[in-house]
């Protein structure tokens, strides 16, 4: 099936919206690595993330930087392994939000990925499989900016070459999206899968049909 939103381009955010929220095993196997308090490191992981997604800390400075906060002693190996086990669990796809992502390339709508993510995300949203389905994508940690400012929307309207009012945003968190529609972008809040595939199959006019 194919879903076509002619004159419209639909920009998604990666994280919670086209990947799954990192499973219990995998957060399991960071606190094993980690070796602290689990309460301290999770709130350390998510204090510093904004820095790591904003360019500002290296994959390496980030987990130092959670060293710190946390009191541990860790070895340039354990930095490497505590890495290891957690970028890979960011890329566990949402296999219905694909389905609709594979079925609007189908039908020629224009797509981009705009997302909060260290530069390290880049290259696998750019060269994996899933890559091949956008136009762009978008990285904050590369552009030093961050959702949801208003600068970093204006930036992508620019290097897609499209207006706000011909333009989609999808995300999982509201701030996002609602600052996406303060400048005139269509929004939609990610709930799941089946939320999203009836909100575009609205814009596109008509329920999609099975070939």
């Amino acid at each position: 099936m194919s879903i076509s939103i002619p004159g419209r381009t639909v920009v998604f955010d990666y994280g919670e919206v086209i990947s799954r929220f990192p499973d219990d095993a995998s957060r399991r196997r960071i606190e094993e690595l980690a070796g602290v308090d689990p309460a301290v490191l999770w709130a350390s992981y998510g204090h510093h993330r904004h820095a790591l997604d904003h360019g500002r800390l290296t994959a390496t400075g980030y987990w130092r930087a959670v060293e710190a906060d946390t009191g541990a002693d860790w070895s340039r190996t354990r930095v490497h392994e505590l890495w290891a086990a957690d970028f890979p669990s960011w890329f566990v796809p949402e296999p219905g939000t694909l389905d609709v992502i594979a079925e609007l390339a189908d039908g020629g709508t224009r797509l981009a990925i705009l997302s909060n993510a260290g530069q390290d995300f880049a290259s696998p949203f750019r060269h994996s499989p899933l890559g091949d389905l956008f136009e762009q994508v978008f990285v904050s940690a590369e552009l030093d900016d961050l959702k949801p400012s208003a600068s970093i929307f204006r930036h992508v309207l620019a290097e897609l070459g499209t207006t706000a009012a011909d333009t989609v945003f999808i995300d999982n968190r509201s701030d996002n999206v609602e600052a996406a529609q303060a400048l005139g972008i269509t929004g939609h809040l990610f709930t799941g899968p089946e939320p999203l595939r009836h909100f575009v199959e609205g814009l596109a006019g008509h329920p999609t049909e099975r070939r």
